[in-house]
């Protein structure tokens, strides 16, 4: 079904539903019939009182006079009166058998709609780009995708035919009371046009309140999702007071937004009850009086009562239902949003076998209309040439290769990337990211057991598979070591394992897929200098066939690759092999000998505090 990204917010929960639309129908016919037989029980203790029991001639339809005639008038239902009462006790019947079909098909679409809404949104979520997920607050999209979406399931299952049954019933209600008495009738209708004007009042000033508390607890639920995520943090930094200060702030405006509802609730309540308190006295008073004149029979005071009492409880909970519509309203327009957001394009559908020639052509690129970061890069790199990548922070590393995934999208006019001589806007972009390797600085694991992490990309790989590349990423031994071994499970984001654990988990995972381009993006930064020249050289023999970019600080790591691009603010400074950057004496050359000097003191470092020189005077 394709979803209603542009539509209102109604429209879209209508276009949402459409496989429930007959249930909803006969969910509204049934809240029809209801009404219907809820009203014909008053007509018969009104038929009761007046025609059978004080005798009155009967002020009824000539042909409900030939029927009740038939069976044989007045005297026959007198005497047995406990037809009457059995009448009204099935229409009762009726009625409230047509309330459980109401209830039926209403509940069952509202958890209908509940569903299909959570699938879409989780479907669409999973299509929407890089760059809008990086903008976007995850504990407000989960606050929107479950209780926007239950606020919702709410309204559909407990108020939305409601409202058309409080609808319908006054409108019965107001034709019937004028068919009896017109002077009552407009004595029982004096107050509505008040009372719904100030139910209207309240929608519209609590409409605004319901949407910054809905706001609030999106702000709310990101607060304690970044706390839970970012725990280690917290812990290592003694966080703890300020975090708890933070949630309560969040929490404090929260409850004070809550708590101006509650007064608003509370003030409309109190004051549609003295309304609705002022009009059966009106309706009341004069009934009494106008019975002690013999103008209204006590039947008819009865059922106009009775009416009443159908007339206005319906307009004074209308307050209820479009608070109700309201929280129902702003919920659907913060889901519509996530609707509302364009998914990634596919490109043109082109899926040409991948052998790893990349070119990047005059490329230019920017967040912003403020901030370059690219600014006007070229390089190509053959299909299995390593090409290693150096740079400050900030110089644009991490957003190449963001480019080569098309995590971004490179605008029209800054140049092009090619993949073996392809634009890669004209590879589609599921193809690409499955031949397109990448291991991230700071890599995401899920909760879930070490051998599912790496066999991510291929879930029905062998055991043996799994070993081997984990044997290729130097993780394998970490992994016998542990109880479990590779059913060991690594918590959520990984958090039970170490930071260079969490890479070469990471790097065994993208080795897994075997994809013809591979991306390091400084992913060896957590482990120590001899593990990362173990890792280099399994991995070299591995991806001795696949392209491989690596982004690292190491100079130790970049030195064996084929070429080395070294990046500042943007722009390519210097490019070569190691040697001739070496030979340059540009940038290249000064980090290099930085980090060889800081080695040796190091080095240095250990000797003179190592157990044989300790306490030795020189």
């Amino acid at each position: 079904m394709p979803l209603p990204w542009k539509k209102g917010r109604f429209l879209m929960l209508w276009e949402v539903g459409r496989k429930r639309r007959v249930r909803l129908f006969w969910a509204l016919f049934a809240a029809v019939s209801m009404v219907f037989f809820n009203f014909i029980t008053p007509q018969i203790i009104r038929l009761t009182v007046d025609n059978v029991i004080d005798g009155k001639a009967w002020q009824l339809p000539q042909l409900a006079v030939d029927f009740l005639n038939g069976i044989g008038g007045r005297d026959t239902l007198r005497a047995h009166v406990w037809l009457c009462g059995l009448a009204a006790g099935v229409t009762a019947l009726i009625a409230g058998l047509s309330n459980v079909i109401r209830r039926y098909f209403t509940m069952e679409t509202g958890e209908y709609l509940a569903q299909r809404m959570r699938d879409t949104l989780y479907a669409h979520i999973q299509t929407l780009p890089y760059e809008w997920h990086v903008k976007a607050q995850t504990g407000d999209i989960i606050q929107r995708s479950t209780s926007d979406v239950e606020t919702i399931r709410r309204f559909y299952a407990d108020h939305l035919i409601e409202m058309f049954r409080m609808a319908i019933q006054v409108i019965f209600a107001a034709v019937l009371m004028f068919l009896m008495d017109s002077v009552m009738a407009a004595l029982a209708m004096a107050l509505i046009p008040l009372l719904f004007l100030f139910s209207f009042l309240f929608f519209s000033a609590v409409a605004k309140q319901f949407k910054k508390a809905d706001e609030a607890e999106g702000a709310l639920t990101a607060t304690v999702q970044e706390n839970l995520t970012g725990v280690r943090v917290v812990r290592a930094f003694g966080r703890e007071r300020f975090e708890v200060d933070r949630f309560t702030e969040k929490n404090r405006t929260f409850t004070c937004l809550w708590e101006k509802i509650g007064h608003l609730l509370a003030m409309y309540w109190s004051i549609s009850d003295a309304i609705s308190a002022l009009q059966f006295a009106i309706v009341l008073g004069a009934g009494i009086i106008r019975c002690a004149s013999g103008d209204l029979t006590v039947g008819t005071f009865i059922t106009f009562n009775t009416y009443a009492g159908m007339m206005i409880w319906p307009v004074r909970g209308l307050g209820r239902n479009l608070s109700e519509l309201s929280k129902a309203s702003v919920s659907a327009g913060r889901i519509r949003d996530i609707y509302a957001a364009d998914p990634e394009s596919a490109g043109n559908g082109q899926t040409p076998e991948i052998r790893g020639e990349i070119v990047f052509d005059h490329v230019s690129f920017q967040y912003d209309e403020k901030t370059p970061i690219l600014r006007d890069v070229s390089f190509s790199v053959s299909p299995g040439e390593t090409l290693a990548i150096l740079g400050g922070t900030g110089s644009g590393k991490s957003t190449l290769v963001h480019l080569i995934c098309r995590l971004y999208d490179l605008p029209e006019g800054c140049g092009t990337i090619t993949v073996d001589g392809i634009s890669i806007n004209e590879i589609d972009r599921a193809h690409l990211r499955r031949n397109v390797g990448l291991v991230l600085q700071e890599p995401f694991l899920f909760s879930k057991t070490i051998r599912r992490n790496i066999s991510a990309s291929r879930p029905d790989a062998e055991l043996e598979r799994v070993r081997e590349t984990a044997e290729i990423a130097h993780i394998n031994d970490a992994i016998e070591a542990f109880g479990d071994g590779y059913e060991t499970m690594v918590g959520e984001r990984g958090v039970t394992l170490s930071g260079g654990q969490k890479q070469r988990v990471a790097i065994a995972r993208m080795l897994m897929a075997n994809a013809p381009i591979m991306i390091f993006d400084d992913s060896l930064s957590a482990v120590d200098t001899e593990t990362d020249a173990k890792i280099r050289a399994s991995l070299k023999s591995r991806t001795n066939k696949a392209t491989a970019i690596i982004i690292s600080h190491r100079t130790s790591t970049l030195m064996q690759a084929d070429r080395i691009l070294v990046l500042r603010d943007g722009a390519v400074e210097e490019t070569g092999t190691h040697e001739e950057l070496m030979a340059a004496g540009g940038s290249y050359r000064r980090i290099f000998d930085l980090q060889g000097e800081l080695e040796e003191e190091m080095k240095e470092d250990t000797t003179s505090h190592s157990p044989t020189t300790r306490g030795v005077v020189k």
